[in-house]
């Protein structure tokens, strides 16, 4: 007879990737753009770091353009309307940021290529979900995953593909639905709040590697929380995946 505790249990059988925070330290590189656009917008607007860890709490490029906006009181004057200036000024911080990742300056964070070879090798599925926007995707995997690196991920889902982006759970839902699979079979790999906050939402257990941005956010609720994927490969014999199954399994008990 099956008892409750044992149809609750359920193999890991997919790992779901943020991407900015996560897969590397991106941050920097976005916030160079951002400050590069603005300059190329005649906008007086610098980013320095502090401003920006604060403006993370937005999650979405546009909405964060959106909520500096607001906070320094800016009043639109251009004949444009505000919502396609700020898509306009996001389209051109896109392109100058990936052209900062294909400049091959932005690395994967310790073990992260390790563990997505591993997983590759042991047919466990990959997918993405992220509030960044496709061609930021598409551009750091093929910098360093090499151009067939997208073929890695059987599942994209990135924040122009969804309504509302995290801490929404919508992201994680439409990944869980590309995949066929449900929550339980599953682990998401997070460095954020907003990011934790959106993986719960959609009842996937979650890992956390917090990022230089993300180092202060608060992580209750999270399945693991560890520096790197290096170091759970290193209290797993060399085997970041067998660290993923095994937390993933510890998900399960609590």
């Amino acid at each position: 007879m099956t008892t409750p505790a044992s149809r609750a249990a359920a193999p890991l059988e997919a790992i779901i990737f943020d991407v900015d925070g996560t897969l590397a330290e991106t941050e920097e590189a976005h916030r160079a753009a951002f400050n590069e656009a603005f300059g190329k917008f005649a906008l007086n607007w610098n980013w320095s770091q502090d401003d920006y860890r604060h403006l993370l709490k937005t999650t979405g490029g546009k909405e964060r353009i959106g909520a500096h906006m607001s906070d320094i009181g800016y009043e639109h004057t251009g004949s444009q309307p505000l919502a396609e200036f700020i898509a306009q000024l996001h389209a051109h911080k896109t392109r100058l940021y990936t052209s900062i990742i294909d400049s091959g300056t932005v690395a994967l964070r310790p073990g992260i290529a390790e563990l997505i070879e591993e997983a590759h090798a042991n047919q466990m599925r990959m997918a993405i979900a992220t509030t960044t926007s496709q061609p930021n995707v598409v551009a750091l995997v093929k910098a360093t995953l090499g151009k067939d690196g997208m073929d890695l991920f059987e599942v994209i889902s990135s924040g122009d593909m969804v309504r509302h982006k995290k801490p929404a759970p919508d992201i994680f839902l439409r990944a869980l639905d590309g995949l066929g699979l449900p929550a339980g079979n599953c682990l998401a790999l997070e460095d954020s709040f907003n990011g934790l906050a959106s993986a719960r939402g959609a009842n996937i257990a979650t890992l956390i590697t917090p990022s230089i941005y993300t180092n202060q956010d608060d992580f209750s609720g999270a399945a693991l929380i560890i520096p790197t994927i290096a170091d759970l490969a290193a209290g797993h014999g060399g085997s970041a995946l067998a660290g993923l199954v095994a937390c993933h399994k510890a998900s399960q008990a609590s």
